[in-house]
């Protein structure tokens, strides 16, 4: 069949959560009386944990490549992050790298370092030079960037914090460690990274400003690669009194006045960074600016009690050799977060913001994995991430597709396809896990209004499935395609339906047909696979489940009742369906009842049925033997998702054969839900300790190589972060299904 990941797919062929703006205050026009470094609530909770992730280098060109080889740090859910300059780099001291920004959908890179720090001693006219320190400290902390040096008899520190979900804090702290006076004069220097081609190259141009400086953009409406309007705009403002000088793609800006340090005295300098889409954005974060400028010690305390609160949640029952792994993991999500912006209403988590095609969006089922891991340390932005997707739940009055009521699309984007937005998907949906992320952030602090929205419109979704999805009406659904101009042909639904399991390109898929769905009246509704998939229906038996644990909370008994009844009649449907006694798996089969389809070789999709509970213990066992065996999902690297004994087995495969963290995880914890919990121990200290960097300060990986551990494809990679978050922890996630009496249990 035709594969095309999601990553090259095109759909059509601000307040921040946990941090309300400061009160408005006027605007703090100068630099006034040195003040104290800031120290905060105490910084002693970030001691071991400086570069768990190595943010040091700086960008080679504007356009990043597909798979950005330097990692960033963003907070707050803005849309512009940074990195650290590497010792080496002395031409950018000061200066924090980047900003990549996400122009509406695409990341790019505004400058190497667009705000560089630096002194010019008034009395000899000479620039401090901060390469004279031989060994600077370059940090990333949870939450902090750092530089640190010592040069010329002064302590220089920068950080860089966020203040909004538009706007990075900065600070530059100088001490005067020598026996004399110094006067001292404060500047910024930076310069434009241009694209190699038009219209990109000329859309960014240079403005001064009263107090700092701009980077204006023309309009350009590039829907494959580069989105801006006239109101984008990135500034720089600054709490001193300063002016700019412009000329072409470089600027410098200058404090009016000289700074007078006597010895041991320090002077603080202090500025934002702000990235905006719209005016109105521009005016509302423009008054926390000045607040923040004003009063940055308030700033500065609330983002280290952040996180603070995410790091002591995070560590709770993580060893602490493993502490370090745990804060990346967290870091990672929160740098992926995004505010609200264009078609997104609320704040969610893309997949990475270092991978062109998954900077600028939400997935359905990512951001199932993503709430899920995030109510540990962050329950209302969990609460935020699941409910940014159902925004755009399909209703009945739907002007385009109203059979599809229920639906939840694929991908969300800031420009929607009414837009002209080439990455928004509405051709098909994607595995239904949100039930079980919805009761997962329910139990770690979600709350009981939450609860309260979610459960009918979780119920429509459900419904959605078995009108849309269920081609023979016989209880098994299929993956499918929705009625849509982009699903035009046999090949491109069939393709839309592969995505719609989330595992794109799976051997499972190759040779499948599709389907038509039709209504009572004969219209077309959808389409579906010829082949009724494991995975799909054990998630659907979870949600069932948790659907009637959610109506039996809410004060809905004969619901739960109901939901119950069906989950068992399911259940059954299931084992005798899929399960093949000769090899002892799971497989997708056949609509026409005639068994499993065994001929496409085992897949970690036969793992999900103990995940989810519907295997029979006998079942499971045959399942643990495959799932353990070195010759099939055994290997190196854990779990890979085709068996190594398949002929289609492809170790770089992306669903033929890599590991994929996420479906790694289910397998772990189906093992663990059975009783083996020695071999789901060992194959989870295997994935940690055999994932490249994983444990050291490399990123977490999108999936893996299974016979090397080499990390593969999108770096950065959210819901891998969400499942190692998972793992690390020693009260891990309860199994979706424990053993239950309300028909759940495991016979």
């Amino acid at each position: 069949m035709i594969h095309l990941s999601r990553r090259q797919f095109a759909a059509s062929s601000l307040v921040p959560l946990g941090a309300a703006l400061l009160p408005a205050a006027p605007a703090h026009a100068q630099e006034t009386a040195p003040e104290a470094s800031h120290h905060g609530s105490g910084d002693s909770f970030r001691d071991g944990l400086s570069d768990v992730l190595d943010l040091h280098g700086l960008p080679e060109a504007a356009e990043p490549p597909g798979d950005n080889p330097l990692n960033v740090f963003a907070d707050l859910g803005a849309w512009h992050a940074y990195g650290l300059p590497s010792a080496a780099d002395h031409a950018y001291l000061g200066g924090f790298s980047g900003p990549l920004y996400v122009a509406e959908e695409y990341p790019w890179y505004l400058s190497r370092a667009f705000s560089r720090f630096g002194l010019v001693d008034e009395r000899s006219a000479r620039a401090v030079d901060l390469s004279g320190d031989r060994a600077p400290r370059l940090e990333a902390r949870p939450g902090l960037l750092t530089q640190s040096y010592v040069t010329d008899g002064l302590c220089v520190t920068v950080e860089l914090r966020y203040a909004t979900n538009r706007s990075a804090l900065v600070r530059a702290t100088v001490q005067n460690r020598g026996n004399s006076v110094r006067e001292l004069r404060a500047h910024w220097t930076g310069s434009l990274l241009r694209h190699t081609s038009e219209p990109v190259r000329s859309a960014p141009r240079l403005q001064a400003t009263d107090d700092g400086v701009a980077v204006r953009f023309a309009e350009v409406r590039s829907f494959k690669d580069f989105l801006t309007t006239a109101q984008t705009r990135f500034e720089v403002a600054h709490a001193g009194s300063v002016r700019t000088t412009v000329h072409g793609d470089e600027y410098r800006t200058t404090a009016h006045r000289p700074t007078r340090l006597a010895p041991g005295a320090t002077a603080t300098f202090t500025w934002t960074e702000s990235y905006t889409f719209t005016d109105a954005e521009r005016r509302t974060d423009h008054a926390a600016v000045r607040e923040a400028l004003a009063h940055p010690d308030r700033v500065a305390d609330r983002a280290d009690r952040r996180w603070q609160r995410y790091l002591t949640r995070s560590f709770d029952g993580v060893a602490p050799d493993r502490c370090r792994t745990a804060a990346k993991a967290v870091q990672t999500l929160v740098t992926n977060w995004r505010s609200p912006a264009g078609a997104l209403r609320k704040d969610g988590i893309t997949p990475s913001l270092t991978n062109t095609s998954f900077a600028g969006g939400f997935w359905a089922w990512d951001s199932w994995k993503e709430a899920a891991a995030t109510a540990i340390f962050d329950p209302q932005l969990a609460v935020s991430t699941i409910e940014s997707m159902f925004d755009h739940q399909i209703q009945a009055d739907s002007p385009d597709r109203p059979q599809d009521a229920g639906m939840v699309p694929d991908a969300l984007f800031y420009n929607d396809i009414r837009q002209g937005g080439l990455n928004w998907n509405e051709r098909n949906s994607k595995p239904p896990l949100a039930a079980w992320a919805v009761w997962q952030v329910y139990e770690r602090g979600g709350g009981r209004a939450f609860l309260h929205r979610m459960y009918p419109k979780l119920r429509s979704y459900h419904a959605w499935w078995y009108r849309d999805r269920d081609h023979d009406h016989n209880g098994l659904a299929e993956y499918g395609a929705t009625v849509d101009p982009a699903n035009d042909s046999t090949a491109q639904r069939r393709l839309a339906a592969a995505w719609e399991s989330g595992m794109d390109n799976a051997p499972r898929f190759d040779d499948t047909q599709v389907r038509t769905n039709t209504d009572r009246a004969g219209r077309t509704i959808g389409y579906s696979l010829a082949q009724q998939s494991v995975d799909l229906n054990c998630f659907l038996y979870a949600e069932k489940r948790f659907l009637a644990r959610m109506a039996t909370e809410l004060g809905w008994p004969d619901e739960a009742k109901d939901l119950n009844h069906e989950a068992d009649a399911l259940r059954d449907r299931i084992r005798a369906h899929t399960y093949d006694p000769a090899t002892g798996y799971f497989y997708d089969c056949e609509p026409d009842g005639s068994g499993p389809l065994t001929a496409a070789g085992k897949g970690i999709e036969g793992a999900v049925p103990l995940w989810t509970g519907v295997a029979s213990a006998r079942e499971a066992a045959g399942a643990r033997a495959a799932l353990t065996d070195p010759a099939q999902f055994g290997t190196f690297m854990p779990l890979p998702t085709v068996a190594r004994n398949n002929p289609k087995f492809d170790p770089t495969g992306y669903w033929r054969g890599l590991v994929w963290l996420d479906q790694a995880y289910f397998a772990i914890r189906g093992l663990s839900d059975y009783g083996y919990d020695r071999d789901a121990r060992a194959i989870g200290e295997q994935l940690l300790q055999h994932a490249d960097g994983l444990l050291g300060d490399g990123p977490i990986h999108e999936n893996y190589h299974p016979l090397t551990g080499a990390g593969k494809n999108s770096a950065n990679f959210s819901w891998s972060a969400a499942v190692v978050l998972e793992m690390l922890r020693k009260h891990p996630s309860a199994a979706p299904l424990p053993r239950l009496r309300d028909g759940g249990q495991r016979a």
